[in-house]
């Protein structure tokens, strides 16, 4: 892959190739998600990183989607063109490794309603209107817009210009390298949904679970987060919010805890749709438990019961207990679905505090303010 370099010292702009050793699927039969679990081998790399870093993945796109836009622009494949910073490829290779294909940019928005009588995304394109055009965008592809316009010509050169940069991906680390040397584990949720009669998969993750084994290499880099740490005295209590992909860096924590000898208490919450199929890391959360590494472990399993249990549900079914470690000077993280999850269990830590504290509410958003401002409160969420 040319987007590797034989030697390190390894970084962002240089990855380092690792090997994977282990993909395994976590839900079990009747699950409606794939999340997977993976371990990858840093050996040889010199790379170090801290629970709650991140680790940055370089992906390639899906080779059929690939073809399906070289298709659609009428080109072979072996055309050449350059990228932003001067490098020479084909536009095959360039669209596998280099280029976002799926999500499509402004400038190529704007080169399709400059070609075609695409009336509704013409008004769409107004400043004013940036909710209604994502509305309008989602689950739509650049191949949808070539698809539809196939009187549209681009030259390679000048199609290449209107895609962005493909990015890497991050995603919280999920083991300490005390526990595991040389390695690295991740847990991803395979994204794939079907929209406007095509099917559709999200870039890295399906790359992951579908297009690699023990033979390809996956460039990656550390991606340090000095914002997500532990706390620095091992005595020190935390506690942990994290549904779905959001237990990663919470196993990399309780891995870490234990390997030190931390004689701090730790209390997760896991939260998934059901548990017979979807309990991540079940024997491994209890063996912490019987270890005595685990002090307190709650799971909210939504689809278990006629009514939905959340996270946010077992903190405030356990409030008293957890406003109590608070006072005793816990950490409380929090990691996972940005949009709902965490802003839920936000308003739930205000309302244990408040009532728990026996506050006002604005007496209780100033006690959260100073958890955050004495780094106490930190959260993850993507």
């Amino acid at each position: 892959m040319s987007t590797l370099s034989p030697a390190g010292p390894y970084s962002r702009k240089n990855p380092f190739p690792a090997r994977l050793l282990v993909s395994t699927r976590l839900n079990g039969e009747g699950s409606e998600k794939e999340t997977r679990h993976y371990e990858f081998s840093l050996a040889g790399s010199g790379l170090q990183y801290e629970v709650g870093d991140s680790m940055g993945i370089h992906p390639r796109n899906n080779p059929q989607l690939v073809q399906d836009i070289l298709d659609a622009l009428r080109f072979s494949g072996e055309e050449q063109v350059k990228n932003k910073e001067g490098e020479t490829f084909s536009i095959r290779e360039g669209l596998l490794e280099h280029f976002e294909i799926t999500q499509p940019s402004k400038q190529f928005l704007e080169a399709i309603v400059e070609r075609s009588p695409a009336e509704e995304l013409r008004e769409f394109m107004q400043p004013e209107r940036k909710k209604e055009l994502d509305q309008y965008l989602w689950g739509l592809e650049v191949i949808d817009f070539l698809i539809d316009a196939p009187s549209i010509r681009f030259g390679p050169d000048e199609f290449v210009s209107k895609l962005r940069k493909l990015q890497p991906r991050l995603y919280s680390i999920a083991s300490s390298l005390k526990a595991f040397p040389d390695e690295v584990h991740l847990i991803v949720a395979s994204v794939r949904y079907e929209s406007h009669g095509r099917k559709r998969e999200g870039v890295a993750s399906t790359h992951l679970a579908d297009r690699i084994d023990g033979n390809t290499r996956i460039p990656m880099f550390v991606h340090v987060a000095k914002g997500f740490r532990l706390p620095e005295d091992p005595d020190k209590p935390i506690i942990m919010v994290g549904p779905g992909t959001g237990i990663a860096p919470f196993r990399a924590y309780l891995q870490e805890r234990k390997a030190i000898g931390a004689s701090g208490k730790n209390w997760l919450f896991f939260g998934e749709q059901r548990s017979g199929c979807d309990y991540f890391y079940r024997d491994e959360f209890e063996s912490f438990q019987r270890d005595g590494v685990l002090t307190k472990l709650h799971t909210a399993f939504s689809r278990d019961q006629a009514y939905k249990v959340y996270v946010q549900h077992r903190l405030l079914e356990n409030a008293k207990e957890v406003y109590a470690w608070l006072q005793e000077g816990a950490h409380f993280y929090v990691c996972g679905d940005a949009a709902r999850m965490a802003k839920d269990v936000d308003v739930a830590l205000h309302q244990i505090v408040e009532k728990e504290g026996g506050l006002s509410s604005e007496a209780a958003a100033a006690y959260i303010e100073a958890l955050r401002k004495e780094k106490r409160y930190k959260r993850d969420v993507y």
